[in-house]
């Protein structure tokens, strides 16, 4: 908590300050500089590397549907990535529909270069959790990814494949085929672009029929920070999508 101090405080009150000072000056004097504390165990000993990275948004959207109901989402994150390819991740940020207030994701897999083509692969696991949602409403889940990628110089595309035994609701297999391309514009800006097929074996407990999002946006680095603009929207009417579908989405980000 912050606490705004008097501007011009009272003469008493410079004088303690000052009297302080000088005492807290001597003991410094005296005193042997601290020693800064060593790590209980060096990132260094066990290889990879760490990553951390957060975001704000002006409204979170999953695969084309409003996930925060016209609300700014804080997101962040923490990585880790072996030597050997294998990776582990956190990822949370705020939600807004029914008991939800929360999705936090659990990943982890394996990546690396099928047979030094430069054609890289990765296999893998998401769990989507919502803590404090009841159970009985059946929103945590698992996914298994796959994907290869490419990078053409003048672009580099992404195919990945991600499928559910038991998606959201408990809507049973839930099938998620999808197309990512970045192309650089110029020095400073990148294009990117998506499509996908989310498609669900019960429709009705999911809440929507199987339907195609797509996305298009540019970004680009100011100062170390991520900035990007995204229009994403589905071919659902906005029926069929409860008006969650369609917007124009601002984002700024950082890694470290």
């Amino acid at each position: 908590m912050n606490r705004i101090l008097p501007a011009f405080p009272a003469p008493t009150r410079l004088l303690r300050s000052f009297a302080a000072a000088s005492v807290i000056g001597a003991g410094l004097a005296a005193a042997p500089a601290a020693r800064a504390a060593e790590p209980l165990i060096a990132a260094d000993t066990i290889g990879g590397t760490f990553s951390a990275n957060a975001a704000l948004v002006s409204e979170y959207f999953f695969r084309g549907i409003s996930q925060t109901d016209d609300v700014p989402a804080l997101q962040g994150g923490f990585d880790y990535e072996h030597d050997s390819g294998i990776y582990l991740g956190i990822w949370s940020s705020n939600v807004k529909f029914n008991d939800a207030s929360l999705e936090t994701d659990f990943y982890g897999g394996i990546s690396g270069d099928l047979f030094g083509t430069g054609i890289g692969w990765s296999a893998g696991f998401i769990y989507y959790w919502y803590p404090g949602a009841a159970s009985a409403l059946n929103y945590d889940l698992v996914e298994a990814t796959a994907g290869l990628s490419y990078d053409f110089g003048f672009a580099s595309a992404e195919a990945t494949f991600n499928w559910s035994p038991d998606y959201f609701g408990a809507s049973g297999d839930g099938f998620y085929p999808a197309l990512n391309v970045d192309v650089p514009l110029g020095r400073y800006f990148t294009a990117s672009a998506h499509v996908g097929h989310q498609s669900i074996d019960d429709n009705a407990a999911f809440g929507t029929p199987d339907y195609v999002d797509y996305s298009f946006g540019v970004s680009t680095n100011v100062i170390g920070f991520d900035v990007g603009v995204t229009y994403t929207d589905t071919d659902m009417s906005d029926a069929e999508c409860n008006d969650a579908c369609g917007m124009a989405v601002f984002s700024i980000g950082r890694s470290f």
